[in-house]
């Protein structure tokens, strides 16, 4: 799909509808800000191809271990919605990593009460289970509740709760820690480190990679660690906000796979050269050094996509699409009001899976901290007027 979206969005291109003012005025945005569509797609297919065989090797090595199960990686952030805001040499590629529990083990998630934000933050509590009963009990190891611990000491590896835990809690610096050194171990192993030199960059709850070619090209990825809710497009993330350090054990609600799937529902029914990626790069271009967060004009244009009908995104109405979310945004700072896009959204579309409690609940308001702060929804309107 992105590969589809990036060919009709070339600059090239134009549209016999569009007048010769609306053209100009595109192509000036367009040198001006860099809107030139960066190669995603194929950069993507490289990352998502790395990291699914890092997987396959470590599902080898760690066959006969209990650390966690790396399932499937799953593409997020603007990079894989086909969108980035950021210049190509600085787009990092971000991917989750779903986790699951090894055999004898379970997930139980708990809320995080201890945390600031106790409504999107939880701890994930690991308990061991018996694996000696059952229809098909595991023959091939000793169960952690039902065999002696010299036994198990003897002849058996370590459980998870003894490796990658603090307390009872999975510990997301631990799991970070354990996946660098393995990919380090791992790199010679797949078929990329023929191509890509490769050094992991610090992180202390996520891996960071920088992949260089010889020619000189980088390509920056981030491994997330997650763990779904449930069956639901929500996850818990390893990786915490830059302004936040949790403790450890503390894991963040993230809405990143849901709203990765509801670009991907967008692009399947939208128009030829649909200019909603288009214009979220150009507004975040605009709005650089305004304050505004990327996550407040992400959240304005997936609310929009829901009000506008999608024929209404037709390239040739970019800069009236601009023009609304501009307006949109404007309208929310002045009512210090942002929605949260997954809370009771009645035009959320019926493939994207949530959680029973997002059904009715209060709106999260992105603009909380205008509606507490007076000052600073006056600076924060100042600035997106002075733009």
């Amino acid at each position: 799909v992105h590969e589809v979206d990036n060919r009709r969005d070339s600059e090239s291109e134009e549209s016999e509808e569009e007048s010769p003012a609306d053209r100009n005025m595109i192509w000036i945005f367009s040198r001006r800000f860099q809107l030139s569509v960066p190669k995603l797609a194929s950069r993507r297919r490289v990352v998502q191809e790395l990291l699914n065989d890092l997987l396959r090797v470590s599902h080898n090595l760690f066959s006969d271990s209990f650390f966690p199960v790396l399932e499937p990686v799953i593409g997020v952030g603007s990079a894989c919605e086909g969108w980035s805001p950021h210049k190509e040499e600085d787009i990092v590629y971000c991917m989750f990593v779903p986790l699951k529990p090894p055999r004898g083990h379970a997930f139980h998630l708990e809320p995080d009460c201890m945390g600031e934000m106790p409504q999107t933050s939880m701890r994930i509590r690991v308990e061991l289970v018996c694996t000696c009963t059952g229809e098909q009990p595991d023959q091939n190891m000793l169960c952690f509740l039902h065999h002696s611990e010299q036994e198990l000491k003897r002849n058996q590896v370590a459980s998870l709760l003894h490796t990658l835990c603090t307390g009872p809690y999975l510990d997301g610096e631990k799991i970070a820690l354990w996946f660098q050194t393995f990919v380090i171990s791992a790199w010679s192993m797949v078929p990329q480190s023929r191509h890509y030199s490769m050094k992991v960059l610090p992180s202390c709850r996520s891996c960071k990679m920088k992949l260089m070619k010889a020619s000189g090209r980088s390509i920056f990825v981030e491994t997330v660690f997650s763990v779904q809710q449930g069956d639901s497009d929500i996850f818990l993330s390893s990786q915490p906000p830059e302004a936040q350090r949790p403790p450890s054990t503390t894991w963040l609600e993230s809405y990143a796979v849901a709203e990765a799937k509801f670009f991907r529902h967008v692009a399947m029914r939208a128009p030829p050269r649909s200019c909603h990626l288009k214009c979220l790069r150009l507004c975040a271009r605009i709005l650089e050094g305004s304050g505004l967060s990327i996550y407040a004009l992400k959240t304005t244009v997936m609310h929009l996509l829901t009000l506008i009908p999608l024929s209404e995104w037709q390239h040739k109405y970019l800069l009236m699409r601009v023009d609304d979310t501009m307006h949109y945004l404007r309208c929310c700072l002045e009512e210090k009001r942002l929605k949260h896009f997954f809370f009771d959204n009645e035009d959320m579309p019926q493939e994207i899976s949530l959680p029973p409690a997002f059904q009715g609940a209060q709106p999260l308001n992105l603009f909380q901290h205008l509606a507490q702060d007076p000052a600073a929804q006056t600076e924060a309107l100042k600035k997106f007027d002075d733009l």
